[in-house]
């Protein structure tokens, strides 16, 4: 399995950011895709992820309103839209899967919001 994540940078706060993540590796059974995050001294969280039977999404409660997940299943890519990003929205962002019982990682891109 490999994931391919791209998209990060630095913008000022109130600035919006899109991260894309490619997949590839494993069959299209059922598995659950997203992203995770690890700010500097802090624990890795999950920020977001959706479901591919039909689409579930989920939302660390920070995010909720700000940032959207979707997926294009023909091009096994995921994307995270963040908008209206926080200082505390800084950290490095990680795309996985989890799909039979385990969680696969891509590498991670650094997300930086500051003024």
């Amino acid at each position: 399995v490999q994931l391919q994540a791209s998209g990060g940078g630095s913008v000022q706060p109130g600035g919006s950011l899109k991260l894309s993540c490619v997949a590839s590796g494993f069959t299209s059974d059922y598995y659950n895709i997203g992203w995770f995050r690890q700010a500097p001294g802090k624990a890795r969280e999950r920020v977001s992820c959706i479901s591919s039977d039909d689409g579930t999404t989920y939302y660390e409660e920070s995010v909720k309103g700000r940032f959207t997940i979707s997926r294009d299943i023909a091009k096994n890519t995921v994307y995270l839209q963040m908008n209206n990003l926080v200082p505390e929205d800084t950290a490095v962002y990680f795309c996985y899967v989890s799909w039979r019982y385990t969680n696969y990682w891509g590498q991670g891109t650094q997300v930086t919001v500051s003024s």
